[in-house]
């Protein structure tokens, strides 16, 4: 299926906020992370992680590329409340590039799961909080390594309080 998605030409359709598509970042491996919605406590959870590992992932030649739902002048607040400046980033308010990358949308276990409750709990009791919500709350996330024109590696949420390993996925990527 991921093949496909490089078959179908959607790199070079991604703009990012520098104006590049993301296919011209290809000269090292891209981290591209599609984000729920900013006012979700996993997406808040996950530009947090995202930022306290950038100078680490970045250091070992990866890009990272934030795809999400929001315009480009709202994601810039986010990325700079979470200490994320500068940060390469895409808009999709009509998620054609998370339907194409086969990131559905979640059901009923997915997003409101016991897994998900106590997770957002224990979340909400280190102060990350969900916040009002900008993008479309149903939208399911992912990650995918991109290098070479290939996806290398893809983490696709089950739930939406899943966890990725940042460091694993670029592992394949890096010597």
């Amino acid at each position: 299926m991921f093949e496909k998605i490089i078959e179908m030409g959607i790199l070079p359709k991604m703009i990012t906020n520098e104006g590049k598509s993301v296919e011209s970042y290809g000269d090292r491996p891209v981290m591209l992370v599609f984000l729920r919605q900013f006012g979700c406590i996993f997406c808040r959870e996950s530009l947090s992680e995202i930022s306290r590992e950038r100078k680490r992932i970045e250091s070992l030649g990866t890009q990272i590329i934030f795809v999400h739902m929001s315009d480009n002048e709202t994601a810039e607040k986010y990325f700079e409340e979470y200490k994320l400046p500068n940060t390469i980033h895409v808009s999709d308010p009509t998620q054609e590039f998370y339907k194409a990358f086969g990131l559905v949308k979640g059901n009923f276990q997915q997003l409101f799961g016991l897994q998900t409750w106590v997770r957002g709990f224990k979340l909400s009791k280190e102060g990350i909080l969900p916040q009002k919500q900008i993008g479309d709350g149903l939208q399911m996330p992912g990650i995918f390594l991109i290098h070479e024109n290939k996806i290398k590696e893809h983490f696709v949420h089950q739930e939406i309080s899943q966890r990725p390993d940042y460091f694993a996925m670029i592992k394949c990527c890096v010597s």
